[in-house]
């Protein structure tokens, strides 16, 4: 197994969460925090704006089963990296579309993935995903983790990451882990 680690951030990280945890090739999803300043940040602290922090998720994958590139893929065609500090309804320097490199590799393979994606104009506008090294990470609260799995019923998870989760589930079909 090689087993590699990457670290996004595309808006709330619940609808990132909720969408890795069922792409094949992926071992482990965890909703967290990076970026900023403040050491060892809460939800609340985040929710301000104030600490810089963006919510991410920390993938951890085999990577002899899905590749960097292909996370990417699936990252950028999950949110929107063309809407600065913000996705739909969340607004704010937490919510940035950003990419933590954990490499010299990663770093340019995310690099020519945002060169590419502007080269055939896949956007219609420019994308302003971050792209930096990877500063501290902090894993989110317990209660964060696995969040749409055992709260589909909440308000945020029916309105925002179900519709999301469906549209990937469909999109991305052929590369869903299997169900017993």
């Amino acid at each position: 197994m090689n087993k590699q680690v990457a670290v996004l951030g595309g808006g709330c990280f619940w609808c990132l969460e909720a969408v890795f945890l069922d792409l094949d090739g992926v071992l482990a999803v965890e909703s967290g925090y990076a970026g900023g300043n403040t050491r060892d940040p809460t939800y609340e602290e985040v929710c301000s704006g104030e600490t810089g922090h963006a919510e991410v998720v920390r993938v951890e994958f085999d990577a002899d089963q899905i590749s960097f590139h292909d996370l990417l893929g699936v990252f950028f065609s999950t949110h929107d990296p063309t809407t600065l500090n913000r996705q739909g309804n969340d607004i704010g320097t937490q919510y940035r579309s950003v990419i933590y490199y954990v490499d010299e590799a990663q770093r340019a393979e995310a690099a020519s993935m945002i060169d590419a994606l502007t080269a055939k104009r896949v956007f219609d506008r420019p994308v302003v995903t971050e792209l930096s090294a990877l500063p501290d990470y902090y894993a989110a609260e317990d209660y964060h983790q696995r969040f749409f799995e055992r709260n589909p019923f909440q308000g945020y998870c029916m309105a925002v990451v179900g519709p999301k989760v469906a549209k990937f589930r469909k999109q991305f079909a052929s590369r869903l882990k299997k169900r017993a």
